[in-house]
């Protein structure tokens, strides 16, 4: 690579397209150490390290089948490129012979956050594993740079960042490219990973990133991030990336890589440069108006609303409740919306907040305790099946599920089973007072109504309606307590459901039922009671009512049924 002046400043407009447009919370913006790979020959000896000592047991890890070696033919640098060469030919050392030799390149420069890119062409070969990857300083690796004098720590304690590997994950495709977080908590297959496919992998080079703040890891490629790593609890288990690590750079064959084929001659990863950044400017300013608040709030949940400026342009907030911890990043006066989950319902919660810039200078004010209650339970769902009816009658059935979304809102949703009912829509029936009022049709035969305005521990109860061609089919009344715990009932009509009665009727209707009556009651269709009667004759005269449909409502005992009724 050349040093030119219009180099700089093409490199200057890189750095302001990369970091002004990247979703990454810290923005590292100053180059601290790089290598642009200029010249011809070995590569630089004050960068890199060649790391070729074998372990314990004769072999690298995962089945690989190279020796590392410091050859020049596995590593140089050509036309502003450096090559890692892994190379099918039988070779000797630590009086082991192998048939392959690559190279493994370790940084002697280690650092603690910032942002690493690496321009480079992979290998895609069968049986290749390009890699571009970082351990933590102090990985007790006999042969490693670091190892004599910080090598303290076995692995995964150490903390491994893959940022980008290929070649180890069958069945994906050719051009899928893997980050991967190992830990004490996740090692190995680890868990903690995030994959993107990259355009072209066999012809085109591409930039592969990391962000790496105190608060998460972003992987990104080509200045797009695919995964973050963000554990809610950091510690030595789950976050060993508080610690200085070095870069690796390699192409292992064979083992996880899958079998080398008998053909295979030789391979390069092409590595155009690599950069780190960090933020270099002595910042003695600690943030000011440093303000926390109370957004929204749920059942499980609390949303803190955070804001602060500070002239580095970068916030770190903490928040701590009971004995958890959380830090991240904010952006200097932009509020900062933090949503805390987990939570119990009903249930106060303190929550203490403190703002500070990335060089640790605290906010005068810090910290800021700020106090909020969780709502009842808010995601109350009731649900049950039935092909119970108080009209007409259902050939399978019907689902049926009450949810408390918040506390004064319900919804309700009804789904028909029956498969031979065309053109069905349904109608909301509320017991009492009664009203009718139609459905929204979610699919299918599935309906869905909230209803607004209820109160906390109070009981409502609906059934549905649901009409097609040929006829119509009620459900039971089931009742359901708002906002609290499940205790859905269901309104039952046993013997009182089979009551019959002439239909239409003019001045009369007698009931005909084997049950003692009660209470017979008629309301028109928009929920008014327009007669009553408690007398226990099953005759109700109804010649001072208007022609026109209305519901007759029926009392015997505990039960009741609610019936439509035309009068002429």
């Amino acid at each position: 690579m050349k040093n030119s002046t219009s180099f700089k400043l093409l490199l200057s407009f890189f750095l302001f397209c990369q970091f002004g447009f990247a979703q990454v919370d810290v923005v590292y913006s100053n180059l601290v150490w790089s290598d642009e790979f200029d010249g011809n020959g070995a590569i630089n000896s004050n960068n890199w390290f060649h790391q070729t000592q074998l372990p314990t047991s004769g072999s690298w890890f995962n089945g690989e089948e190279q020796h590392y070696t410091d050859l020049l033919t596995n590593s140089f640098v050509n036309s502003g490129m450096l090559n890692i060469v892994a190379k099918k030919e039988p070779y000797t050392s630590q009086g082991i012979t192998k048939q392959y030799t690559s190279a493994r390149l370790n940084s002697k420069f280690a650092f603690k956050y910032g942002r690493i890119d690496v321009r480079a062409k992979l290998p895609l070969e069968a049986g290749t594993w390009p890699a571009i990857w970082m351990l933590g300083k102090n990985v007790n690796e006999d042969g490693g740079y670091f190892d004599s004098s910080f090598g303290t720590t076995d692995w995964p304690a150490c903390g491994e960042i893959d940022i980008m590997e290929h070649g180890i994950f069958g069945g994906q495709n050719i051009n899928y490219i893997q980050s991967t977080l190992h830990t004490p908590s996740s090692f190995g297959g680890s868990v903690n990973n995030g994959g993107t496919i990259a355009s072209d992998l066999a012809n085109s080079y591409h930039v592969y990133s990391l962000n790496w703040s105190p608060f998460q890891l972003t992987f990104l490629l080509d200045n797009v991030p695919y995964y973050t790593y963000n554990p809610s609890v950091k510690n030595a288990s789950t976050w060993p990336f508080n610690l200085e690590q070095f870069l690796l750079l390699n192409v292992a064959l064979g083992g996880i890589a899958g079998t080398i084929p008998t053909s295979y001659t030789q391979s390069s990863m092409l590595i155009d440069y690599v950069r780190v950044y960090q933020n270099t400017a002595v910042d003695t300013q600690a943030p000011i108006n440093f303000t926390a608040t109370i957004g929204a709030v749920t059942s499980t949940s609390v949303e803190l609303l955070l804001n602060a400026t500070d002239n580095s342009g970068t916030i770190g907030y903490n928040v701590a409740y009971g004995t958890n911890s959380n830090g991240m990043a904010g952006t200097s006066g932009i509020q900062k919306s933090v949503i805390i989950t987990g939570l119990n319902p009903n249930t106060n919660y303190n929550f203490t907040v403190t703002a500070s810039d990335l060089t640790g200078n605290p906010a005068a004010n810090n910290p800021i305790i700020v106090n909020a209650t969780t709502l009842p339970n808010s995601t109350l769902i009731c649900s049950g099946t039935s092909s119970l009816a108080q009209q007409g009658s259902f050939s399978t059935g019907y689902n049926f599920e009450f949810q408390t979304n918040n506390t004064n809102e319900v919804k309700i949703t009804y789904s028909l089973l029956d498969t031979d009912k065309v053109g069905v829509v349904a109608y909301l029936w509320k017991q009492s007072p009664f009203s009718e009022v139609q459905m929204t049709n979610v699919s299918g035969n599935t309906f869905t109504k909230t209803i607004t305005g209820q109160t906390s521990g109070s009981t409502i109860s609906y059934g549905v309606k649901f009409a097609y061609a040929g006829g119509l089919s009620v459900t039971n009344y089931y009742s359901y307590v708002v906002g609290s715990a499940c205790t859905m009932g269901v309104t039952t009509f046993s013997e009182l459901n089979q009551i019959s009665f002439q239909n239409p009727v003019s001045d009369f209707i007698t009931i005909n039922s084997d049950l003692v009556l009660d209470t017979i009651e008629i309301y028109n269709l928009v929920g008014n009671l327009v007669l009553k009667t408690e007398t226990k004759s099953n005759t109700v005269d109804v010649s001072s009512l208007e022609s026109g449909v209305y519901l007759l409502t029926v009392y015997s005992g505990t039960e009741k049924v609610v019936k439509k009724i035309i009068i002429r």
